[in-house]
């Protein structure tokens, strides 16, 4: 069986360490969401002191622009562009 390349892990070396990261989509998916996250929850309490309230706006416009980036990462991670190889019966 041919393995994808979109499904291998990818490996880091970190000295005598490695880090395997499965399904890297997910994964981005996943730390984008934990952006998110903290866009809002720091922009809400940033909202409480009046002086702040132009930096809690750009961190919610921030986060809004992340949830835009949420159905595009779910988008690529199930479409991808592959070449093809050429073959002996191409000129």
């Amino acid at each position: 069986m041919v393995e994808d390349r979109t499904d291998s892990p990818l490996t880091l070396k970190f000295g005598h360490e490695e880090l395997i990261i499965r399904r890297r989509y997910e994964v981005i998916s996943i730390i984008n969401d934990f952006f998110i996250a903290i866009w809002f929850l720091v922009g809400s309490i940033l909202f409480l002191f009046p002086e702040y309230e132009k930096a809690a706006i750009w961190l919610f416009i921030i986060g809004s622009f992340q949830f835009l980036i949420r159905p595009t990462i779910r988008l690529v991670s199930h479409i991808h562009v592959k070449r093809i190889p050429a073959s002996n019966w191409e000129s």
